[in-house]
């Protein structure tokens, strides 16, 4: 199904279910919310599979709007997320001429896949309050971890997260067609671990969020993949000692290969 296929078929879901994303509720001095759906969002892919030759995805998010897009009317935010993890991160330390771990910091509830897109920049379109609350900017997203408050260590976990390509703030953007049909390519890199994960999906009008949506999707490994990893989880000692015997065979080949020639 092509993908004007899909954002036309959104666009419908938008006339024929009034229930498929959650408004948000108004504050008290707020006029009454318009009658009817707001948002409509789909997923092209609810299960990513990953084998052997997995070398990274693009996740596309669709969909439709109440209203017109763009600057003069509403915008759309799209937030992935991985499910949270610790994660230590480490300084390295010089000593005696040689590199080891120093001190280190712990974090707790750590999203192991974090994407933002949007039709515009995110800081512009919420109020700060609002952006920490929902976690849309890795500013924000930092700044509620569990965890030591000092900057360096936080600074050097964006910057591992960021170099392996598993946190992306605003890099893809959220495209918009006909004024009311919008997509989005969020970028899954190789690395990216099996689990739950979920899209929420903002609908944001005069800086306020006026209508979400989520939509789950999973990433399984399939195939080699699997059966390694469940080898590798259930019977770690046969794991270490077939590791062990291909690194003897691969060390033995090469001295066979390099003693010919």
């Amino acid at each position: 199904m092509t993908l004007l296929c899909r954002a036309m078929l959104a666009l419908l879901l938008l006339g024929a279910h009034p229930a498929l994303a959650q408004r948000e509720p108004a504050p008290p001095a707020a006029a009454p919310a318009v009658a009817g759906p707001a948002l409509a969002a789909e997923l092209g892919e609810p299960r990513i599979a990953v084998d052997t030759s997995f070398a990274g995805a693009n996740l596309l998010v669709f969909g439709a709007t109440e209203r017109l897009l763009g600057p003069a009317g509403d915008n759309v935010v799209i937030l992935g997320l991985g499910p949270p993890r610790d994660v230590v991160v480490r300084r390295r330390v010089r000593w005696l001429g040689i590199w080891v771990n120093g001190p280190s910091a712990h974090f707790r509830e750590v999203p192991n896949y974090y994407a933002v897109a949007a039709t515009a920049p995110v800081a512009g379109l919420l109020e700060e309050a609002a952006r920490r609350e929902r976690r849309l900017g890795l500013d924000m997203l930092t700044a509620r971890l569990p965890g030591p408050r000092g900057a360096e260590f936080r600074n050097a976990l964006v910057d591992l997260k960021r170099g392996s390509r598993l946190w992306n703030e605003e890099e893809s953007q959220v495209e918009v067609s006909g004024g009311r049909l919008f997509h989005a390519r969020l970028p899954l890199p190789s690395t990216i671990a099996p689990g739950d994960y979920i899209v929420q999906v903002l609908l944001v009008r005069a800086n306020r969020i006026v209508a979400r949506q989520e939509l789950p999707f999973r990433v399984d490994r399939v195939g080699a993949t699997a059966r390694i990893a469940d080898v590798a989880r259930n019977l770690p000692l046969v794991y270490g000692l077939a590791c062990i015997a291909l690194a003897a065979f691969a060390g033995w080949l090469g001295s066979v290969i390099f003693r010919r020639g």
